[in-house]
């Protein structure tokens, strides 16, 4: 997944003397994502998804046209065949993500996505991890192996649930995760955030993997 780490990467770069970005690497994950979800995506609609201005906007729609990433008519913008397949590369190894109520976070909000047990040799004690969450303006964040049907913290064989029965529950239900396959939930009090934050803690972890 280097390589597609690398073309997220090289889409938020600037261009020429234009002006500093005010997107990274994970609002690119994301709107592709969102891309993915709709036939076409509004400008507007794109707007509010990604909590970015217009013209930031305008500048990410025209960096993703340049890598073929999407195209554009009346309708809205849509992912090419090309965006599609980047776009299926991506669901390979992270399929299920969403928000969810933990109890043993410290912000308002929390947003758990699953990575696939490709990847568990990598993630070490899930420090790496946290900073790369707190980086992006989270509060707190968890990184977790499902192994026998319980939730362990990484480098641990203890279940982090123990008294939080319905949070295993609702993360089974959200995630579906597979024997050793990684979840990492970021918290925050702002909830864009929370989730923008997990996505950054995957592509970086996909990226140094």
């Amino acid at each position: 997944m280097k390589q597609q780490v690398r073309t997220l990467q090289n889409i938020v770069t600037r261009k020429g003397s234009s002006k500093i970005l005010t997107f990274s690497a994970p609002h690119v994950l994301k709107s592709i994502f969102c891309f993915a979800n709709q036939k076409y995506v509004s400008r507007a609609t794109f707007c509010k998804e990604i909590h970015l201005g217009e013209g930031a906007v305008k500048t990410l729609i025209s960096h993703l046209k340049e890598y073929g990433i999407i195209d554009s008519i009346k309708s809205g913008s849509f992912l090419t065949k090309k965006g599609i397949n980047f776009a299926n590369q991506f669901y390979k190894v992270m399929p299920t993500q969403g928000h969810i109520k933990c109890g043993i976070t410290k912000g308002k909000y929390d947003y758990a996505i699953l990575l696939k047990k490709d990847f568990v040799s990598k993630i070490g004690n899930g420090m790496q991890q946290r900073d790369y969450a707190i980086l992006y303006g989270a509060n707190d964040s968890l990184t977790l192996i499902f192994k026998n049907n319980e939730f362990v913290f990484s480098g641990d064989s203890i279940s982090c649930f123990t008294d939080e029965l319905e949070t295993k529950d609702n993360l089974i239900k959200l995630l579906s995760p597979e024997e050793e396959d990684i979840v990492i939930i970021t918290s925050s009090d702002d909830k864009f955030i929370a989730e923008i934050a997990a996505i950054n803690t995957i592509i970086w972890t996909l990226g140094t993997s």
